[in-house]
């Protein structure tokens, strides 16, 4: 990292912004070899991070073709205006950027923890059932083993 003192050093501290950011961005490796960022729904789980998308689609060619992935979440804080000069304007932040490798669950207990993992993140109240055998069929989750995790922050 370039500027080391905004570098967040607590492995406690990127868990928890993990745990309570509400989106991801995925990036793979398009057909071409250049980049796809995509934004998802997540859910930080035993170490891994974890989401769910078709069993089709752009993600999932890329993933298949290409196992390794970058992943990214950031907690925008607030924005901090300048009086007398554009560059002391700025932004107050953390971050965590993920490199590893995808794979795809395919064991039905896993895959069921999981989604409900992500229901539990995103609809604590809970409420919503079961979930459909039809609807698991269609449903890809996806595992990201963290091969390398860093985070950056600046507070102010």
């Amino acid at each position: 990292m370039r500027v080391q003192k905004k570098q967040i050093e607590d492995p406690a501290v990127i868990s928890g912004l993990l745990r309570q950011c509400p989106v991801g961005r995925l990036a793979t490796i398009g057909t071409d070899g250049s980049p796809m960022i995509k934004p998802l729904n997540f859910v930080y789980l035993e170490g891994d991070v974890y989401f769910h998308c078709g069993r089709e689609g752009e993600k999932m060619e890329d993933m298949k073709r290409d196992e390794r992935v970058c992943f990214e979440i950031d907690l925008p804080i607030e924005y901090v205006k300048s009086s007398d000069s554009p560059c002391k304007a700025g932004y107050l932040y953390q971050s965590v950027i993920v490199k590893g490798r995808a794979r795809i669950i395919e064991e039905k207990e896993k895959k069921l923890r999981v989604l409900k993992a992500l229901m539990e993140k995103y609809q604590p109240e809970g409420g919503y059932g079961p979930f459909p055998e039809t609807k698991l069929a269609l449903t890809a989750v996806v595992r990201i083993i963290i091969d390398h995790i860093s985070g950056k922050e600046d507070l102010g």
